[in-house]
């Protein structure tokens, strides 16, 4: 059995990352655990050559930029950092009174006083395109996710989707990518607006082309992807196009997992939690995507702000002569800083 933390963070993205730092800033002892090898959630898996807008103190930064950041501020205090590592149960007990939790995962069990559940959208996995044997072209051209610009280099790309992530892709692969054409089962998007008149400048320019009604029915080629056969769900027109990536920007699946059974209050998928980021199960707090309360925003910045406000509740659970209100870091002598 390990060592007893005063939290279990599950989660290693920008919210469990940010949980760790302001954990080490209460003197809570702390465990990261992660189902990725690697920390940095979504930002690091899916999108890390994405830039990104809406981070306080930073007009634009690269998605790896940021967890590269975000990695050097949580993980100064060295805590433990378990990677790879599927969380599959839930032990419970009591000592003294108070609640002690075992986090179980496929490689090894996590002694805790408390529990922060930052796990985003919880374990995800990409949307496929709905077509017979699609996994053929894994490797072959075939792309669900952008990780390096320079594999896109000089192709022709056939992005599919009208979110967020198929507008982002068809702006940032400009100047990289030979042509890019983007089409989309129907006219109304899920994108931000100012990436859809982006976008739409584009097309204007000619430096890309956007279909809408448009789907894509089969891929083509040998050892590498080499064309696609477009259908217009319309007019039922077909027609072949040259390309050499397909990148399918449909969304995700995302599975609370094992979380689900532990006996949280879960709406829609999501973790529901109090003001304090507390959950229905005393000692178990939660922050980030995971989690729905009313007036909930997901974004980066809201859940470094929930991961603070859990930390400082799971604190004060753990001990409640501890203030729950920390006092600004800037006059923190952990920072080298003194009261003036």
């Amino acid at each position: 059995m390990q060592e007893a933390k005063d939290i279990i963070i599950i989660g290693a993205g920008p919210t469990g990352l940010f949980a760790a730092f302001y954990a080490g800033m209460r003197g809570a002892s702390h465990r990261l655990i992660d189902n990725l090898d690697q920390v940095g959630g979504q930002l690091t898996a899916l999108y890390p050559e994405k830039y990104i807008f809406d981070v306080a103190g930073f007009p634009k930064i690269l998605a790896k930029d940021l967890v590269k950041g975000l990695a050097e501020q949580g993980l100064q205090w060295k805590p433990p950092v378990n990677l790879a590592q599927k969380v599959i149960g839930l032990r419970r007990s009591e000592e003294n009174g108070k609640p002690q939790f075992a986090i179980v995962t496929d490689k090894d069990e996590y002694p805790g006083r408390t529990v922060l559940i930052a796990g985003g959208i919880g374990a995800f996995t990409p949307r496929k395109l709905p077509l017979k044997d699609v996994d053929q072209w894994n490797d072959k051209g075939l792309h669900d996710r952008v990780l390096n610009l320079q594999t896109f280099a000089g192709k022709r790309i056939l992005i599919v989707g009208g979110g967020d992530s198929a507008f982002d892709w068809a702006v940032n692969l400009q100047g990289v990518a030979q042509r890019v054409l983007m089409i989309h089962r129907r006219d109304g998007f899920r994108a931000h607006a100012a990436t859809v008149k982006q976008v739409q400048e584009l097309c204007a320019a000619g430096k890309m082309e956007l279909r809408t009604f448009w789907e894509l029915k089969e891929i083509h080629g040998g050892d590498r992807i080499e064309a696609a056969t477009l259908v217009n769900n319309k007019t039922k027109q077909q027609e072949r196009v040259d390309v050499d990536c397909v990148v399918p920007q449909l969304g995700f699946v995302s599975s609370l997992g094992a979380i689900a059974e532990w006996g949280l209050e879960i709406e829609k998928g999501e973790i529901k939690v109090s003001q304090t980021m507390a959950t229905n199960i005393p000692g178990i707090f939660a922050a980030g995507d995971i989690i729905t309360y009313p007036g909930k925003l997901k974004l980066i910045a809201t859940g470094a702000s929930e991961a603070a406000i859990a930390v400082n509740h799971a604190v004060h659970f753990i001990n409640p002569a501890a203030k729950i209100e920390p006092g600004h870091s800037s006059n923190m002598a952990i920072f080298g800083q003194t009261e003036d």
